[in-house]
């Protein structure tokens, strides 16, 4: 197994349909997805199912909330995604829509890595404990 590892960008591009290359935990079967902007600014984006009408994650690029979040990704992540270059990925944390933001928490042990150029993404599991899967939004 090669354990080269990759730092990644992170700028939402616009793509509209993007495929999973695995499922999301949970959720087999579901590969098609569009990603769409929630608000103006572009910050906040769902990954909404094309395949099961109503189900949506709500997703973020880390930068604007994790400014130091720098996940390291498997070589084998590119290779999965059909990545030509690291350039062309960008990291997504999933959310967990408390009732407020500030009761809102982002999975950063496991984010969803796109690759624009490919328009397929995947859920990676990060090997780091230090990492949480409800980290709050605002600290």
């Amino acid at each position: 197994m090669d354990t080269t590892t990759t730092t990644l960008p992170g700028d939402v591009p616009e793509i509209p349909v993007i495929e999973l290359v695995q499922p999301m935990p949970g959720f087999p079967g579901l590969a098609r997805f569009a990603l769409v902007q929630v608000d103006d600014d572009g910050v906040l984006c769902s990954l909404t199912s094309l395949d099961e009408p109503g189900l949506r994650f709500l997703v973020v690029p880390p930068n604007p909330f994790f400014p130091d979040y720098a996940p390291e990704v498997d070589e084998s992540v590119l290779v999965d995604l059909g990545s030509s270059s690291v350039d062309d990925l960008v990291v997504l944390c999933v959310l967990t829509a408390g009732e407020s933001l500030a009761s809102t928490t982002a999975n950063l042990a496991a984010p969803v890595v796109l690759d624009t150029s490919t328009h397929r993404a995947l859920q990676v599991v990060l090997d780091d404990p230090g990492l949480s899967v409800a980290t709050p939004l605002i600290a």
